[in-house]
């Protein structure tokens, strides 16, 4: 079972365009649909109506790049939705959910996180937000109250941190992020972006479900429709242990492993750099009883 169909995704477009957005006369009559009807996205993009129907209603073949690439002209879509309406469309040829593979870091990235050092905070995400490494800092930062060595417990695959899951069940990260609605949108419309990229992964599946099942405001984030990437943008934490804290965040994509992604965090202003270096410093301690315990 896929997690959203073609069809959902079209359709959740069509609604936001209104006629006057792409100069359709509208009479000055009522209209009982938001957006644009099905027969005149049809006819803008240049297929039949009921061929249009068939492929929002999931009863049509798979539609070809010309037609895809149509649609998303008429829809005003920007690259990141109409890849992802590609996706959608691939899917049908797609079996159903299984179990997907343990994601480990490349040996590469595990180096890059370590030549980074403990003054710049960072942290390796999976495809479906899991953490899969940290330097102390960036847990520090992000998750201080999740233990440093969860991402790297090989007896419990499903025990690492997921920030997905955090952002929405956990009230401790919630209260941190001063600009979470912000971030929080950001979060479902990038799991949107790998749902459609892999719509047989069933632990995504699953994740998905449980938040829309478990917080209010995932499931009404979800049912917008929203996709997009996630590169680049900007923290505001209130931070337990150094208070205000406003980071950049930048994501560095591996090419031996597209699907993993190296968040780096810097300060952009100079209170932030100090609440960093205490954090720095702090983590540093932290670590002397393991130093002194080897």
């Amino acid at each position: 079972m896929c997690v959203e169909s073609l069809g959902t995704f079209l359709k959740s477009r069509r609604d936001r365009v209104t006629p006057a957005e792409i100069g359709l006369p509208s009479y000055g009559t009522s209209r009982r649909v938001p957006g644009l009807r099905r027969e005149e996205l049809a006819q803008l993009a240049g297929v039949s109506a009921g061929y249009y129907t068939r492929l929002e209603q999931g009863q049509a073949e798979t539609a070809s790049d010309q037609v895809l690439d149509a649609l998303a002209r008429v829809l005003r879509l920007d690259p990141v939705e109409t890849a992802h309406l590609h996706n959608l469309a691939r899917q049908s040829a797609k079996p159903g959910l299984g179990e997907p593979p343990r994601e480990e870091p490349h040996p590469r990235v595990l180096t890059l996180l370590e030549s980074l050092g403990e003054a710049m905070p960072a942290v390796v995400l999976g495809r479906r937000g899991d953490v899969l490494a940290w330097n102390r800092t960036g847990h520090a930062l992000v998750a201080e109250h999740v233990p440093f060595e969860a991402p790297r417990n090989p007896q419990d695959p499903q025990g690492r941190p997921s920030v997905p899951r955090m952002f929405f069940l956990d009230p401790h990260t919630r209260a941190m992020y001063r600009n979470w609605p912000d971030l929080a949108k950001v979060h479902v419309a990038y799991l949107r972006l790998t749902a459609g990229r892999y719509p047989t992964d069933a632990r995504l599946a699953g994740l998905i479900g449980e938040l829309t099942m478990n917080s209010v405001d995932f499931a009404a984030m979800w049912a917008t429709g929203d996709v997009s990437d996630c590169t680049t943008g900007t923290m505001h934490l209130q931070h337990p242990a150094v208070g205000a804290v406003s980071v950049d965040y930048q994501v560095w994509l591996q090419p031996d492993s597209p699907d993993h992604r190296v968040e780096i965090y810097t300060p952009n202003d100079a209170t932030s750099a100090d609440a960093l270096r205490v954090l720095h410093q702090q983590s540093g301690r932290d670590d002397e009883p393991e130093s002194a315990a080897a």
